[in-house]
């Protein structure tokens, strides 16, 4: 299992998440984004529906009827309902699925650090994963760890 852990201090979650779900969609992935706040995926899901100008990244509630054509679902348990492989976790609380998703994006923000550093500290005693540290360097976004 990959574990990405993306450090925001620049652009809001949205267009992060924006960014992160195009590229997996893009290469055939599926993702679930969870949270526990429904007004965060609220949110969220208008962000992914208002992506660029020239496209959008489809969504649904993990509840709504036909879930399992979505391409990305927002839920507040990291159930893939849709066959996802790829997870997204947006509340800064770590969750796992019954079945393993390949790769998990962990995001969080510079005044929120320690459930970031548990959760990395907790996932580093375990064999088979693999952690990586994202932050932003202007612009872009750099491995430093």
């Amino acid at each position: 299992m990959q574990v990405d852990f993306y450090h925001l201090t620049r652009d809001p979650l949205g267009g992060a998440l924006a960014l992160i779900a195009g590229k997996a969609t893009a290469g055939g992935e599926r993702m679930v984004v969870v949270s526990g706040d429904a007004a965060q995926r609220k949110a969220l899901s208008q962000a992914l529906w208002s992506a660029s100008p020239t496209s959008f990244l489809a969504n649904g509630e993990a509840d709504e009827p036909h879930a399992e054509r979505q391409p990305i679902i927002l839920s507040d348990q990291p159930v893939a309902v849709n066959g996802a492989r790829f997870l997204a976790i947006v509340d800064n609380v770590w969750r796992e699925g019954e079945e393993a998703f390949a790769r998990t994006f962990f995001f969080f923000e510079d005044h929120d650090r320690e459930p970031a550093r548990a959760a990395w500290a907790m996932l580093g005693k375990r064999e088979g994963v693999v952690r990586n540290y994202w932050k932003q360097d202007g612009g872009r976004w750099v491995r430093a760890g």
